[in-house]
């Protein structure tokens, strides 16, 4: 996907970062993704291979051995649809053909209580990380379905503003990008102005 368009006078040029880092190898997340499937390698590669999935009649045996294993605060399932790509959720697809259950997100109650320095698990703690856990899944599904895109800023006269490649989903991008130039042009108005004044 390329996108370019003008704003304020300045050229946007919005395209895919197919060069995009993996948000599961190489950031530092909440979360442990656990999956399995049988042509992707998907999720945390190195915890999922540590589960032993084929010893599993169903997901509900998987869930009770990482409950017990990992000390869980959290833990959420993981849907994948396949067609024509694939796309990750936590809640499902309406296309039980081409979609269904892969594993979990999970957060320990070690790493809750170290990220927010607690020192206990209460409800709205649990709630926090649970939305912090759907967003990290949502960045990995962007990154998974392409939704990850370099952008390039240039003034009226073709000078480069700002330039920045790993950003994730494209109406975030395009909205930083236009925020980029409206502070810019604010900035050259007040110069204007203040130039101006006698």
């Amino acid at each position: 996907m390329s996108d370019e368009y003008t704003y304020k006078g300045h050229k946007i040029k919005i395209e895919n970062d197919d060069s995009c880092v993996n948000p599961r190898t190489e950031w530092d997340n909440l979360g442990i993704m656990l999956c399995r499937h049988k042509r992707y390698t998907l999720g945390d590669e190195v915890a999922s291979k540590e589960i032993p999935w084929g010893d599993f009649d169903s997901w509900q045996d998987a869930k009770d051995y990482i409950l017990n294993k990992y000390e869980v605060g959290v833990i959420l399932p993981l849907y994948l649809y396949d067609h024509s790509g694939i796309t990750m959720n936590t809640t499902g697809f309406s296309c039980g053909w081409d979609s269904g259950q892969v594993g979990f997100i999970i957060s320990t109650k070690d790493k809750m209580k170290k990220e927010y320095n607690k020192k206990r698990i209460s409800k709205q703690l649990s709630d926090r990380v649970e939305e912090y856990l759907k967003g990290e899944v949502k960045s990995y599904d962007q990154y998974l379905t392409g939704d990850v895109y370099f952008y390039r800023i240039e003034d009226s006269n073709g000078t480069e503003l700002d330039s920045c490649s790993g950003n994730f989903g494209y109406a975030e991008v395009k909205e930083d990008c236009e925020r980029i130039v409206d502070k810019a042009t604010e900035s050259n108005a007040e110069k204007f102005i203040l130039n101006k004044i006698p």
